[in-house]
Parts: C-alpha cells; sequence; structure tokens
C-alpha cells in the first residue's frame, strides 16, 4: 500500500504546504483527453489533465496549483507534471504527427523560460519537435498584463512551440489575446457549446468567432462537446477542432487512446454525399506553392526566391505539416539592401530564422464554400492569398484572382442549370439550397414541393404549347409572391417545382400559398374550352390506358418545415419524405398540406 492511500486526504493537505511536490509525484497522473478534427474524426492531439489530486485533500486542479503557488512550489509541481505529460506522449505511436495541449498558468510566465527550457530538453531526448507542443494560456487571469508575456510568446513561437487561448469568451483579456498576438488555436468554453444546436443567440456567436479567428489564421477548438447534435451544430458553423465527451472523456490509460474515430465523419450525412461543387471548383483552383519549415535556415528561403524570381511569398509550415503562416521578401529586403545583411541574418550568432519573419494569413478548411473564403479574403487587408489545409494541413493557397473564377464559374454552372423555359434555377440549385438552409438552423425553414394536378390529361389534349403556357404562368405567380432576396424559387422540372422560405410563420406561409393555388387554379381555366371548363373536366385515359375523366389542373403544395434549431446534414432526409407529403396534398380538398420534418405520414 503506498504512503498516498495510508493516509487520510485531510490530513495530507495540512501537511501539503512544506511538500507539496514530493506529495504530488506520489499521487499526481496525468489524463489524456482527445482533441479530433471535426471533418475526418482523426485525433489531432490530446489536452493532458491532472489527476489524483483529490488523495492529497485537493477537490480539483485549480485548489492544488494555487497551493502550490502559496508554497512557492509552482514551477516545480507544473514542471513534473509536464515532464510525464511529455513522456506519456512520447509512447503514443502518433506522436510524431500529433499535439499534447499543456495548460500554462499565467503566474509562471516570469518562468517561462526555464520551464520552456526543461520541455525542450525533454522533447529532444524524445526526438518530439516542438511544433507537437501547443501551450494554453489559462483566462483565470489577465495574462497581457504580466510584464514578461510579450516576450514569453515571441520566445515560445520562435521556438516553434504552438499557442492557444483557452476557455475563449468566459475569462480575461481574449480579445486583446487575439487582437495583439499570434495565437494558433482558440478554444471556446463549453459556456458557447452547451445546448447550441437549440440556442440561436449561441450559434450567431459561434459562426462569428469562427469567422473572426479563420481571418487571423487562428484554428477553432470547441471544448465540452457533449452531444451529438452539439457536436454537428460546431462543425456546421465552422469549427476545425472538437473536444468533450461526446468524443471520449480523459483517461489515465494510454492503451484507451485511438487513432481515430472515423464514425464521426458520418455522422449526419448520407453515405451517398459526394464532394459539393464549391469544393470542387475551388480544388482546381489551388496552387500548390513550394513551402519552408520555420527552423530551417535564411538561406533555404534566399534559395527558394531565386529559384522563383516572380513569386513575393511562400508559406511557412511547421514540423507537423501544419500552415504556421507566410514570409514575404519585403520581410528579408532591409537586410538585403543593407551593407552586410544578409551574412548578418545567415549569422548563426544572430540567431535569425526563418520563424522570425512568419506573417499570419488566413487559414481555412478545403471544405468551405467559395462565398464564405471570399468574405474572410475581403475582411483580412494586406493579405497576399488564403492557406487552404486538408485534415488540417497545408493543401496549397487561392488567390483573390482565383476565388473570383471559381465565383464565376460557379454562377455559370448554375446559370446553365436553368430551366429554358421559367428561367428558374434546376436540381443542382435546388439542392445546394436546402444543403445550406438544413445546416443553418437560426430560423424556421420552409421546403414548398409544387406539383400539378391532372397536367398531363391537359397536355396530351391541348399540346404542349398551352402545357408550357400554364408552366410559364405558375412560374410569373410565384415570382409575384415570393420576391424577397431570401426567397428561393426552383423548378424541378416539368410541372414541378420548388419554393425555399426562411423565417415566415406557417400561418404567414399558409395565406400566401392559398393565395397561389387559388390564383393557379382560376387562371389556367381560361386556358380549357367553354365545353371542358363548363364540365368540370375533360375526357382522357389514365396511365393504365383506360378511359377515364380528370378535373380540370390545379397545383398541389406539400411543405416540409424545419423547426427552429434543427440542424440537418443529410438532405435525403428531406428526399425521403417528399413523396408522402405530396401523396397527401393531391388528396387533400385545398391541396395544401404542411408536416414537420420526420413528421410525415
Amino acid at each position: 500500500m503506498s504512503l498516498a492511500a495510508a493516509v487520510e486526504p485531510d490530513v495530507l493537505r495540512r501537511y501539503a504546504s512544506d511538500q507539496i511536490v514530493t506529495l504530488a509525484k506520489l499521487v499526481i497522473e496525468n489524463a489524456f483527453q482527445p482533441i479530433v478534427e471535426a471533418g475526418t474524426g482523426t485525433v489531432f492531439g490530446y489536452e493532458s489533465l491532472m489527476r489524483g489530486q483529490e488523495r492529497m485533500g485537493f477537490d480539483s486542479a485549480v485548489e492544488i496549483l494555487d497551493e502550490a503557488h502559496r508554497a512557492g512550489q509552482l514551477l516545480q509541481l507544473e514542471q513534473m507534471v509536464a515532464s510525464r505529460a511529455l513522456a506519456k506522449f512520447a509512447t503514443l505511436g502518433n506522436c510524431s504527427t500529433s499535439t499534447l495541449f499543456l495548460n500554462l498558468d499565467v503566474r509562471l510566465i516570469p518562468h517561462g523560460d526555464r520551464l520552456v527550457e526543461t520541455l525542450l530538453q525533454h522533447l529532444k531526448a524524445a526526438n518530439i519537435p516542438p511544433s507537437s507542443v501547443c501551450f494554453e494560456f489559462s483566462e483565470r487571469f489577465d495574462n497581457t498584463s504580466v510584464p514578461e508575456f510579450e516576450a514569453l510568446v515571441s520566445n515560445l513561437r520562435k521556438t516553434g512551440f504552438k499557442l492557444a487561448i483557452d476557455d475563449f469568451g468566459v475569462g480575461h483579456g481574449e480579445m486583446k489575446l487575439l487582437c495583439d498576438y499570434a495565437v494558433d488555436y482558440l478554444k471556446i468554453d463549453r459556456h458557447f457549446v452547451a445546448d447550441i444546436d437549440c440556442k440561436p443567440r449561441k450559434r450567431h456567436l459561434l459562426k462569428n468567432i469562427v469567422n473572426i479567428a479563420h481571418v487571423l489564421g487562428t484554428r477553432v477548438i470547441a471544448e465540452g462537446v457533449e452531444t451529438e447534435a452539439e457536436f454537428l451544430a460546431c462543425r456546421e458553423y465552422g469549427v476545425d477542432l472538437v473536444q468533450g465527451w461526446f468524443i471520449a472523456r480523459p483517461t489515465q490509460h494510454t492503451s484507451e487512446l485511438v487513432s481515430s474515430f472515423p464514425h464521426l465523419q458520418d455522422l449526419g450525412k448520407s453515405k451517398h454525399n459526394t464532394q459539393s461543387l464549391d469544393e470542387i471548383l475551388i480544388r482546381k483552383q489551388i496552387e500548390v506553392l513550394p513551402t519552408v519549415y520555420e527552423n530551417d535556415s535564411i538561406d533555404t528561403v534566399f534559395e527558394l526566391f531565386r529559384r522563383n524570381p516572380r513569386q513575393a511569398f511562400f508559406p511557412v509550415l511547421n514540423a507537423n505539416g501544419e500552415p504556421r503562416g507566410i514570409i514575404h521578401e519585403h520581410h528579408l529586403k532591409e537586410y538585403i539592401y543593407q551593407p552586410f545583411g544578409r551574412d548578418l541574418l545567415k549569422n548563426k550568432i544572430y540567431g535569425r530564422t526563418i520563424s522570425h519573419f512568419v506573417e499570419m494569413a488566413p487559414i481555412v478548411g478545403l471544405n468551405s464554400d467559395a462565398e464564405r473564403l471570399m468574405t474572410i479574403f475581403a475582411n483580412m487587408e494586406g493579405s497576399n492569398c488564403l492557406i487552404l489545409t486538408d485534415n488540417m494541413r497545408y493543401a496549397g493557397v487561392v488567390s483573390a484572382a482565383s476565388l473570383i473564377k471559381v465565383i464565376n464559374e460557379k454562377q455559370l454552372k448554375t446559370a446553365q442549370d436553368q430551366n429554358p423555359l421559367t428561367g428558374l434555377p434546376g436540381n443542382r440549385a435546388i439542392r445546394d439550397f436546402m444543403r445550406q438552409a438544413g445546416r443553418d438552423g437560426d430560423e424556421v425553414r420552409h421546403f414548398c414541393y409544387c406539383d400539378f394536378d391532372n397536367f398531363k390529361p391537359f397536355n396530351d389534349t391541348y399540346g404542349f404549347h398551352l402545357g408550357d403556357h400554364a408552366i410559364s404562368l405558375f412560374a410569373a405567380l410565384m415570382r409575384r409572391y415570393f420576391f424577397a432576396e431570401r426567397h428561393f424559387l426552383g423548378h424541378v422540372g416539368g410541372d414541378d417545382f420548388f419554393i425555399g422560405v426562411i423565417g415566415w410563420t406557417k400561418e404567414e406561409l399558409t395565406e400566401i400559398l392559398d393565395r397561389l393555388i387559388t390564383d393557379f387554379r382560376e387562371d389556367v381555366r381560361d386556358l380549357y374550352c367553354d365545353e371542358d371548363r363548363a364540365a368540370g373536366g375533360i375526357a382522357g385515359h389514365d396511365r393504365a390506358g383506360a378511359e377515364a375523366r380528370f378535373a380540370l389542373m390545379r397545383c398541389s403544395i406539400g411543405v416540409l418545415e424545419l423547426s427552429e434549431g434543427l440542424v440537418i446534414e443529410d438532405i435525403n432526409r428531406v428526399s425521403a419524405e417528399i413523396a408522402h407529403i405530396k401523396a397527401e396534398a393531391k388528396e387533400s380538398a385545398d391541396g395544401l398540406i404542411f408536416h414537420p420534418l420526420g413528421e410525415a405520414n
């Protein structure tokens, strides 16, 4: 039995102040919690968490850290915990491609150089690059108020370590940190993630935080993801990485850690989903520029500029293949054009590496849509390019001119998809609208499927010219009643149409659709001859070839309602319910049926 197990926790705590590190060595352990790529389910890294402090009488890691600080032993405790975390991390099979997230207490900032030096020794012994370690700045205190903070941040980045803001949104000075310092990751606090799937204000905040971060070249991690709905919402709004009990709980046993959670990639998605039009077009415009690594010598980048005289910048990667920013030729010109400037840069004593000249650039995943990329580009003044990543690794760059080409080609593809008779967008555009609207649960959405009743007998009897006239007539009525920018009108084909409405109540939409159905019924009556109009229908043949009578044409509309807060990734869920709704609408007296998604019979 160990000493810690034999002594009561309150007794241990009573005497802990003088021997807190000695006792901690007996009971404190490191637990790892996976941090996972939202799009693929691949484990990107692990946050190291302290466990076992309760056996010393402390209820939380914060309490033992505070006690160690009061006893003047905080640095020794943190060095011990960090060195053990690194030793455990080094045993993992994927440590060379993963990232270990370590919390850095603000009270250690004055001693940061000593802590960093110790870690570098451990990393060198384990053959792990500094880019595999990310320091999280705790927001319990205002980090930026510490005089040594700026120098420490500069030293950490130049050494190759990565930096993260922890608990973003609930601490001190996060926006100041994000504004004034080059930060690799921003960890959204659990408060903003909890129930985000059903709280529009939280979704609005998250979307904007993600956009701001990506413009600044910072990746976003959602902490405390505990449900599938929270995970899907975070993924939809552009979060790069997720962490929480829904993925995996912290564990002290490395045998329980896995390298990926492949089921996450398929959650909320159809097995038949293919690349979006945006991603296909963006991949065609990617320019895979040569890259340099942040700790390469200055000679490396001089040689790269010499071999590529027309290129003004190059992406800079860390040892893990993740983009850190760009290096621009103007950063080096002030040295090149000075006497002995180039020799000075190359002098090892002077200590300049590429990392000293890295400029942050917008970094975004390949799965983003073209309009979002253009918005990010436009908001980053003076940016040379957007750096694109695939599974968090460098994939290439796109310029503003390339993005304009993407958007123009997308518009051309959309125009080619338009129905020549009505000029309305076709199936590709309809599906894109449904996919985008399904992912954005800020407001209630209605998908309206319009289908003419008894159109074929009319077309057979009166000819395709009048049939086309009826189709054009309905398209004109749709435009009359649904003209706002947020409304989407589409022509599926033949006598099938689609109307997408966002933000209206069921009552508001019912009123307009009733008028649309009524006006169409009245207008198409004029297309019949007096005899058929008086008889209330025409004679014809059904699909089996048997003689039958058909009522005058009307339009039936089945409406699928997506409630506020509902986020869906699999549009096939919508398609699967269309047939039921359309059949019900045709059988109803007034030709109009509403069904919430998931409740169609």
